[in-house]
């Protein structure tokens, strides 16, 4: 359970949440609710080092194209990438393959 300050005004430390306010009970004083930490992600390639967008990277294993008989190979460059969240972090178009999206554990930051 998450500690809620007590009120500022008469110090009860009997506060509760209601929507994006604080609430005291005893002297219903209302005041806005602390904002949360914003937890922005950040992406790893391989060997640990940060991927941001617009990054170039290396694939570092060979990886089967869903669907085809193509492989993308071992040392191949894939320019200006996007980060984006869910099960596949990487999102980039290879020349010769088209728009993918790759994991981050299979490249590395070039």
């Amino acid at each position: 359970m998450s500690e809620l300050p007590p009120c500022p005004q008469c110090e009860c430390p009997y506060t509760y949440e209601d929507g994006p306010l604080l609430i005291c009970p005893e002297c219903a004083h209302e005041w806005p609710a602390p904002a949360a930490a914003d937890a922005t992600p950040v992406w790893h390639d391989a060997h640990g080092a940060v991927l941001v967008d617009g990054d170039t990277i290396t694939v570092i294993k060979d990886l089967k194209v869903k669907g085809s008989s193509f492989v993308v190979k071992v040392g191949t460059k894939v320019k200006n990438i996007r980060l984006v969240e869910g099960d596949h972090d990487i999102d980039c178009r290879i020349e010769g393959v088209g728009a993918m999206q790759l994991k981050s554990e299979f490249v590395k930051k070039a």
